[in-house]
């Protein structure tokens, strides 16, 4: 009769194989969390010596994915709603050029996300991450504050002309377009005696002129 301390160990039961396979792939799993945490702590510790040195490698392993920032505990948190919309000057087959009206972005993305359980991160961030590239890229007069002023630019035309430029190609060529901010302050709870002016101020930036290189992958620019 067999004693219930003579019962065999799993893992003294496999092979010894097995066991070297179940041994390196723990030992890889700790250096993949230890590698981790020690980029999430560099990233959000003071700045030092090793942070500095390494902040471009640093910076490709945290963003997008593994951004802190503290938005959701701020103790003054934003008290604006800010929709990107944009427009497009049109040259229709018979020569005659068109504006056409604002066109919501962040509108169409709310719509999107609203009822969805697991809205994607295009959906949630790319617009407004956009917006926000631009901003921190150029002054209040529209002109580029460094080397990234140009790349903001680019992008932001991208991500218009990829969602919109099939839409607005079916009317004319896209020869231009044009990207505003509107910018509506949040109510005040109705038992704040706070007064807040709910006329929207926007921002409008100068017409971008639209080349190949703003065009989704395959297609045609005229």
């Amino acid at each position: 009769m067999q004693s219930y301390g003579d019962e065999p160990r799993p893992l003294a039961a496999l092979s010894l194989p097995s066991r070297i396979v179940i041994g390196v792939a723990a030992c890889a799993v700790a250096v993949a969390v230890a590698i981790h945490l020690a980029m999430m702590f560099l990233h959000v510790a003071p700045s030092n010596t090793l942070s500095k040195q390494q902040s471009e490698v640093i910076g490709e392993y945290v963003y997008p994915e593994y951004e802190q920032n503290w938005k959701l505990f701020a103790p003054n948190p934003l008290q604006q709603n800010i929709a990107v919309q944009v427009r497009a000057e049109l040259r229709g087959a018979d020569g005659a050029a068109r504006t056409t009206g604002w066109t919501d972005l962040s509108a169409r993305d709310g719509r999107a996300i609203l009822h969805n359980p697991m809205p994607s991160h295009t959906q949630q961030n790319q617009l407004r991450r956009g917006w926000e590239f631009y901003l921190n890229s150029h002054t209040a007069q529209d002109r580029p504050n460094g080397l990234r002023g140009e790349l903001s630019e680019r992008y932001l035309r991208r991500i218009v002309m990829a969602r919109l430029g099939a839409e607005w190609a079916a009317d004319g060529e896209v020869e231009r377009m044009q990207v505003r901010s509107m910018t509506t302050a949040v109510a005040p709870p109705p038992w704040s005696a706070e007064k807040i002016s709910d006329k929207p101020v926007y921002r409008e930036l100068p017409w971008w002129q639209v080349t190949a290189a703003d065009l989704p992958e395959g297609a045609k620019h005229q």
